[in-house]
């Protein structure tokens, strides 16, 4: 007889709870992208679609459909802060589709949707480093159990440059903490 096989790097019931925790992030950007972009509805129809596997709908191609018309939402925002709220909402899509191999790269995927959230309100606000901390801190407060323990599954990110990066590296410790 087999022995049973150890608990899989990520499995679907994690990519669920990762694409909920991102749709939820997303979802308080959202409206920053909509005041920038009126009547642009990529990034809230690819943030349904993430809670619409989230709550057990089978990864499709619809869902990866909607998430890179939220990324070129994001390209063609021409607003910094339009562009960091769309590309929440195409990560929170996307996170259905996220790797199940032990790479730092992964956390990308998994930690981007609360980054980029965070990065929108911030610059909404002037670039504010409170509304910032804010920001984190209530992804962080929200992070379901199961999502803290696919992130500490993964290899920790190393320090790196750039504003989305270091956002990353700093959800990433919270988490592992």
């Amino acid at each position: 007889m087999d022995a049973p096989s150890p608990r899989a790097l990520l499995d679907l019931d994690d990519l669920r709870q990762i694409a909920r925790w991102g749709a939820d992030c997303a979802q308080r950007a959202l409206p920053l992208f909509e005041a920038a972009v009126p009547g642009d509805a990529r990034p809230r129809a690819a943030i349904a679609a993430a809670r619409e596997f989230a709550a057990g709908e089978r990864r499709t191609a619809r869902l990866r459909s909607l998430s890179w018309a939220a990324h070129v939402a994001a390209r063609e925002a021409g607003d910094p802060v339009a562009q960091a709220a769309a590309r929440a909402a195409s990560l929170a899509a996307a996170a259905a589709y996220t790797h199940p191999i032990a790479s730092a790269h992964q956390l990308n995927h998994i930690l981007g949707p609360a980054a980029y959230a965070a990065q929108a309100q911030a610059l909404a606000a002037g670039a504010d480093a409170a509304a910032l901390d804010a920001a984190l801190g209530w992804a962080i407060e929200q992070v379901p159990e199961r999502v803290r323990e696919a992130v500490r599954r993964l290899p920790a990110p190393a320090p790196a440059q750039g504003a989305r990066a270091v956002l990353i590296h700093r959800l990433d410790a919270a988490l592992r903490g």
